[in-house]
């Protein structure tokens, strides 16, 4: 691989915001979306394929935080049932991606496998094979021989797996601009360097919204603005219950062939790379940093934290009093504070690389010493039950929301922006978007974290 061609697989490119220029505003808009995530840019571009008139504005740079920073796989496997569907139609909008927006994004169909050690562990696992069935889905356990073929001589320390041979995955660095790219050529305005301070309204009624650089008239707008959601929110007076959890990765170099897909296990998940590298996890740790927002909604959130508290390893330090001091609403002919802070680009953490360094030469003794050539962490946005919050609000008419996609964004993205796009112009989006209506954490619903394996 050539200089240039290693260069073009650096993920901390996608959050180098030097040099972005200032962006000119259209006056009015049909639509106008905020956060240039995979699911903005995706709900871009189905709407300007409808020559519905959108603008997006992302206040850094296109992908720069969650979205250009995950794993990179495009799973069914595994999905709560809730969202399965969704993540269906996700899976065949990324089967002509790459030809309907003649970009290259890294796609490949290379099977996900998620791994048992033990009688117990795929007893669990094999407890989601009802669900595969139920939607059509090539899931099955595979142990032996046939995990063997999967994994190679690798397959030996683990029972079975449950293994999707349909799913997927592809390049995050690659994939959001690259539809923001096609959305652009389809008629979308992609403003970056561009935060939004605020909504305007008239008559209690959303009618645009407020930017750093001026004004756009919109009777649509769409908060998809990931981990900052709630505090945009927030500043509206609309509560969005959702925390913010820091995930540590890693990229290797150029390696030995030992899988062509996604693993998941408890000391790892890595999917091999299209440069020839693996995106690496810790199978087991997430970092939650206590804010006051974790004890605002602590309550909704207790199910969950139940669930994941073998994962979870929290702490309170500076996030607490940072965000202590963060103002809950501002002037919006001033600078809000998503311009003093554009990027959330936390330090990836130190124990969690040396885990990663440990667990890939345990659970993959031929990358022992492949070479670590980049790390990084994000902040996922999650939600309660840990599944999206998509639908509008009865407060303020025209306002919309699209976020808590709670680590699983990346792979339902595309899908989520096609239905999203009808959902904002009134059309038959052909799926139940009941149960990802932000109204279930207040009107007394159970809340239910996802059901997943």
């Amino acid at each position: 691989m050539s200089t240039t061609e290693a260069e073009s697989y650096t993920v901390a490119a996608n959050w180098d915001l030097s040099g972005l220029p200032t962006p000119t505003l259209p006056d009015a808009a049909d639509v106008v979306i905020i956060g240039g995530g995979i699911v903005g840019v995706s709900t871009a571009w189905f709407l300007a394929k409808q020559n519905i008139n959108v603008v997006l504005c992302e206040k850094g740079r296109v992908a720069c935080e969650q979205s250009g920073r995950n794993w990179g796989w495009v799973r069914q496997q595994g999905r709560d049932p809730r969202e399965l569907p969704l993540m269906i139609e996700s899976r065949r909008v990324w089967e002509t991606l790459e030809n309907d927006i003649q970009q290259d994004v890294g796609f490949r169909e290379c099977g996900c496998l998620f791994m048992a050690r033990t009688e117990r562990d795929e007893e669990r696992l094999a407890s989601w094979l009802p669900v595969a069935r139920e939607y059509g889905l090539d899931t099955k356990i595979i142990s032996g021989a046939a995990l063997e073929n999967t994994l190679g001589s690798n397959s030996q320390q683990w029972r079975s797996a449950l293994y999707t041979g349909s799913d997927c995955r592809a390049e995050p660095h690659k994939a959001a601009p690259a539809i923001a790219t096609a959305a652009e050529r389809a008629g979308a305005r992609i403003l970056t360097n561009c935060a939004v301070r605020g909504i305007d309204t008239s008559a209690g009624v959303t009618s645009g919204v407020v930017t750093e650089h001026g004004r756009i008239a919109a009777p649509i707008v769409l908060c998809a603005a990931g981990a900052w959601t709630s505090m945009f929110c927030r500043s509206l007076g609309i509560r969005v219950p959702q925390l913010k959890v820091r995930g540590t990765v890693v990229r290797t170099g150029a390696a030995p062939k030992v899988l062509d897909g996604c693993v998941f296990d408890d000391l790892v998940g890595i999917r091999r790379r299209q440069d020839g590298g693996y995106t690496v996890a810790h199978g087991s740790i997430l970092d939650h940093s206590i804010t006051p927002t974790t004890l605002r909604y602590a309550r909704k959130f207790l199910p969950a934290l139940r669930q994941e508290l073998n994962v979870l390893r929290l702490s309170i330090g500076a996030d607490f009093v940072e965000e202590l001091r963060m103002p809950t609403r501002w002037d919006l002919e001033k600078p809000a504070p998503f311009e003093k802070k554009r990027l959330l680009n936390p330090a990836p953490n130190a124990k969690v690389l040396d885990g990663i360094r440990k667990n890939l030469a345990t659970a993959f003794p031929a990358l022992k010493d492949v070479p670590i050539v980049e790390s990084w962490a994000g902040m996922v946005e999650t939600s309660p039950d840990v599944l999206p919050i998509i639908g509008g609000h009865a407060d303020l008419p025209g306002f919309f929301v699209a976020s808590g996609f709670s680590g699983h964004g990346f792979g339902i993205g595309p899908g989520a922006g096609k239905v999203i796009a009808d959902m904002l112009t009134g059309a038959n989006t052909g799926y139940d978007l009941a149960p990802f209506r932000l109204q279930r954490f207040f009107d007394g619903s159970p809340i239910e974290p996802m059901k997943s394996v």
